[in-house]
């Protein structure tokens, strides 16, 4: 296992529970991407332009780096290319922020094209700003000849815009293709369903138990980066449910944006079941939906969203409504469930179905005969029957979108 050293710097108006949740969020992301923590080092100041820490600091940092001898010095903070080439220097050791150890993440999680697509995108995202800074410290040694320093910085970064054009051109005929799939699934009769909340919060046990599959499920950050689907039946309706990647605090917009086609699994969906971690105290809950909200906010005005509050069994009866009800406009719809005991499921479906886009229903009446006891039989396969009369001809009470009710209706037609 590679090791790591933390790095923290608090600001100084800032709270030490928000210090604390960062530092342990940071953890759980070391954690994630294989690096066993060796040591943390914090510091209360406004940022250094040229090391972030305080020289004094990077100085005891360095010491720290000489007697422990990490693979690398982990700041949870952004840091600029110079303030990384700054510390590296003097800590003779690499040097990395939370978004680079992030895109370790997801670099190593990523097994499909399309997202090792997304994470290549992700990564020049974050690069290009970054790429005179990049070139400058490569070539700093080196006089501006005939070119001139300029022409390669401006060489560099327009292959990086390139390469970023045409992954993002290979993107959108995936998407195109998708949202060609989702047009299909609700063509079909199908209604989406999407997981989505903080990262960690259980969508993946959950998604588990309600389909009753197994996928990759560890206490583990971003463990699902690709969309998982599979059908689920929720009081006779038939829906698609996927999981998707987990939020986190500060995303960055490009990371948002590079992952735009897996979220559009959210933003396109009917329903959208946002899971919170019940068994954590009111206060982060309130952060965690914050940052879910923000993320969300300008994709889903019109979506139906279930506030699923997860892990039910760890907290007593009290503390669960105390959470359910002091969240307010934050946890709309909120349903209790224990995904691992399979608790409140029940409630969980009525949740759905009752913001599932509308079905019609109605009574048809048509002689006893071959054709109408296959049309009976269609109808069982593409809606939900309520009751079937066969005593004077065939009377059936069902509900299903309206494009079968009209083709069912047609069908009568040619019965008599």
């Amino acid at each position: 296992m590679m090791r790591a050293i933390l790095v923290k710097r608090n600001d100084p108006r800032s709270e030490d529970a928000k210090n604390e949740l960062q530092m342990k969020e940071l953890r759980e992301l070391a954690g994630a991407a294989g690096y066993g923590i060796i040591a943390e080092l914090t510091q209360t100041r406004h940022p250094d332009r040229k090391y972030h820490l305080g020289r004094g600091k990077v100085e005891e940092l360095a010491q720290m780096v000489a007697e422990l001898r990490p693979d690398k010095v982990i700041f949870h903070n952004p840091l600029t290319t110079m303030q990384i080439y700054n510390i590296s220097e003097i800590c003779r050791c690499e040097t990395i922020d939370k978004f680079q150890l992030i895109l370790e993440i997801f670099a190593t999680r990523a097994t499909t094209h399309r997202s090792k697509l997304q994470v290549e995108l992700a990564r020049l995202e974050y690069e290009l700003p970054r790429a005179r800074a990049v070139i400058s410290l490569l070539k700093k040694d080196e006089r501006p000849g005939f070119m001139g320093l300029g022409g390669y910085e401006d060489s560099y970064a327009q292959d990086v815009k390139n390469r970023m054009i045409r992954i993002r051109k290979e993107l959108e005929t995936i998407q195109k293709d998708n949202e060609s799939l989702r047009a299909h699934r609700h063509s079909r009769g199908f209604s989406l369903v999407a997981l989505a909340g903080y990262t960690n919060a259980g969508k993946s046990t959950l998604f588990n138990s309600l389909v009753e599959e197994t996928v990759e499920s560890k206490d583990m950050l971003f463990t699902t980066l690709l969309p998982t689907t599979r059908s689920l039946n929720v009081q006779g309706r038939d829906v698609l449910l996927t999981d998707t990647v987990g939020f986190i605090e500060d995303l960055p917009h490009w990371m948002v944006d590079a992952f735009r086609s897996t979220l559009d699994e959210i933003f396109l969906a009917d329903v959208v079941l946002l899971v919170v971690d019940s068994s954590e105290p009111l206060d982060l809950i309130r952060k965690k939906l914050l940052v879910c909200h923000e993320t969300m906010w300008d994709q889903l005005q019109d979506v139906g969203i279930v506030t699923v509050f997860n892990k039910k069994d760890m907290i007593s009866e009290e503390e669960l409504q105390e959470r359910m009800s002091g969240l307010g406009y934050l946890a709309p719809n909120p349903v209790a469930v224990s995904a691992r005991s399979h608790l409140g499921f029940d409630e969980l479906k009525a949740g759905i179905h009752d913001l599932l886009p509308e079905w019609e229903r109605i009574t048809l009446s048509f002689p006893m005969s071959e054709e109408g006891m296959s049309l009976v039989a269609w109808i069982f396969d593409e809606g939900i029957v309520h009751s079937v009369n066969y005593e004077e001809g065939i009377s059936i009470d069902f509900e299903a979108r309206d494009e079968i009710i009209n083709k069912a209706r047609s069908a009568v037609k040619t019965l008599f």
